[in-house]
């Protein structure tokens, strides 16, 4: 399913969401502040683009605890909501399950991105 759930999830939505989140994370690389941010929006371009056969380790310290809680009140609320909304949706069909599950993949990592790596 992973081969062929990336090229389906690559076709119908994932190259405009991981190019958005490309040029994204360029906009903020332009300035210093906001290199930690545009690296954040890196690895959301990587896991749009091709989530099936990726996986998210959390981790990180007391840094990126004050940085995930600064994200959440910024933008991590509403993009989460987001991908869960379109995960449930998904999740009605027995087809769009797994694309439904890689929704509520990119919304746990829209609430806390800092200190995250993706294998």
């Amino acid at each position: 399913m992973g081969c062929l759930g990336n090229i389906l999830w690559f076709i119908f939505g994932g190259f405009l969401s991981g190019l958005t989140w490309l040029i994204a994370g360029c906009l903020w690389c332009i300035t210093i502040i906001g290199i930690p941010v545009g690296m954040q929006c890196f690895k959301f371009a990587s896991l749009s683009f091709f989530p099936f056969g990726k996986e998210v380790v959390y981790g990180g310290g007391a840094g990126s605890l004050l940085l995930n809680i600064i994200w959440i009140l910024v933008t991590g609320i509403p993009m989460a909501i987001h991908s869960a909304l379109w995960g449930v949706l998904l999740c009605i069909t027995v087809i769009g399950i797994p694309f439904g599950l890689q929704h509520f993949k990119l919304a746990k990592l829209a609430l806390m991105p800092f200190g995250t790596t993706i294998r």
